[in-house]
């Protein structure tokens, strides 16, 4: 991992709390087309994506992550599988889950399978947590969707008790108890990083700093800089529950190319289409060209462009947000192997030493736009005294 380090939200309030700059990547197992615009196979999607975490390695990417998916669109049920592929071929990197659907996940059995890899990776792994905003996981393993928050809220408390080691003695209502249970394998050096993904729940941001457990900020539409009231609510969630401060890092889609304009079009079919279909189950909006503009420029949630462009905007949110950590969801279904791998080889060679020197050059907090002003002083929608 980097020894840069970036502010964080205490910062902000007079401390001098710094955390590691890490720079990463994720992936969903995007299903990929070949230049004919071909679907290759799963099956070789998979494979694919094992030479893509080999390749972060070698171009300097600090974390590669797997998002778990059930679709044909995104064919990875398995996340912490292909992961171990490629610890097994990587020294440095760390790898882990872009997401864990926890709450139709059974909490010992994500423990033993992070565990398991971060014996393999000689402590490598990481795993971030999700209540699943993609719910095709509830069906497939007979989860009642009444149940979505409960679920969630009961097993994150269980793994909780997991990362303490030793045996466990734990009481739910939607799972069965555990009684001085051991729970194998034991880690080498304490628990393994854990966070929380929120896409917009003030409610998880407090849960997360209940748990002790970092937070990833998963923006996928709209201004960035809505979220910092989210960074300010985790801070004083873990003041109020007597913690020290914890990492804060945000996961956006993004594609790298050589220019503005090639990233644009590699990347503007795919979404459009991945999107509409998408809105059908999930009610997203179906975007627009002019939509699409403003997701992709200085306020929007897509990192789309050249190595300078993607560049400075990391830094400009990284700044906004308060967050020490950016991964980049690269990939989209129909892309190429050639046009990924490229992105990855660009992103770690080019767009990574820049957002480093970036924030290096950045001696004193931003100065923001009046315009932005009035996003980042909002008060938090929730207080988290009162859900403590």
């Amino acid at each position: 991992m980097t020894t840069s380090t970036t502010k964080t939200p205490r910062e902000a309030s007079g401390t001098s709390t710094r955390f590691p700059l890490v720079l990463g990547l994720d992936t969903f197992g995007d299903h990929e087309h070949d230049a004919e615009d071909r679907p290759l196979s799963h099956a070789q999607t998979i494979r694919n994506v094992v030479e893509e975490g080999v390749l972060a390695e070698q171009v300097g990417v600090d974390f590669f992550g797997i998002g778990e998916h059930h679709t044909d669109d995104f064919p990875m049920p398995a996340a912490d599988v292909v992961l171990a592929a490629i610890a097994a071929r990587t020294k440095r990197i760390h790898v882990g889950s872009a997401v864990t659907v926890l709450s139709s996940d059974d909490p010992v059995r994500v423990f033993q399978r992070f565990s398991t890899l971060n014996a393999i990776s000689n402590g490598r792994a990481e795993v971030i947590l999700g209540r699943g905003s993609s719910i095709d996981s509830f069906p497939l393993f007979g989860y009642d969707l009444a149940d979505y928050e409960d679920l969630f809220e009961e097993k994150v408390n269980l793994f909780a008790e997991l990362l303490k080691g030793g045996p466990v003695t734990w009481q739910g209502n939607l799972r069965p108890s555990l009684n001085n249970q051991d729970v194998v394998p034991y880690t080498e050096a304490g628990p393994f990083p854990t966070w929380i993904g929120v896409g917009g729940s003030p409610q998880s941001v407090v849960r997360a700093a209940h748990y002790g457990f970092s937070l990833m900020l998963a923006i996928i539409g709209g201004s960035p800089a809505r979220f910092r009231p989210f960074s300010q609510l985790f801070l004083q969630a873990l003041e109020r529950f007597g913690r020290e401060p914890l990492p804060v890092g945000i996961h956006s889609p993004g594609h790298v190319a050589e220019t503005d304009e090639k990233a644009v079009d590699e990347f503007w079919p795919r979404w459009l289409q991945i999107i509409t279909k998408m809105s059908k189950v999930r009610g997203f909006a179906i975007p627009t060209m002019e939509s699409f503009k403003f997701e992709v420029g200085p306020r929007g949630a897509l990192f789309i462009g050249s190595p300078e462009t993607v560049a400075q905007k990391i830094a400009a949110n990284l700044k906004i947000l308060g967050a020490n950590r950016f991964d980049l969801k690269f990939g989209m279904p129909g892309l190429s192997p050639n046009s990924l791998m490229r992105n990855i080889e660009l992103y770690g060679t080019k767009v990574i030493p820049r957002v480093r020197e970036l924030l290096a050059e950045s001696t004193r907090q931003v100065e923001l736009p009046n315009s932005l002003q009035p996003e980042l002083t909002a008060r938090p929608a929730v207080d988290p005294e009162r859900l403590g």
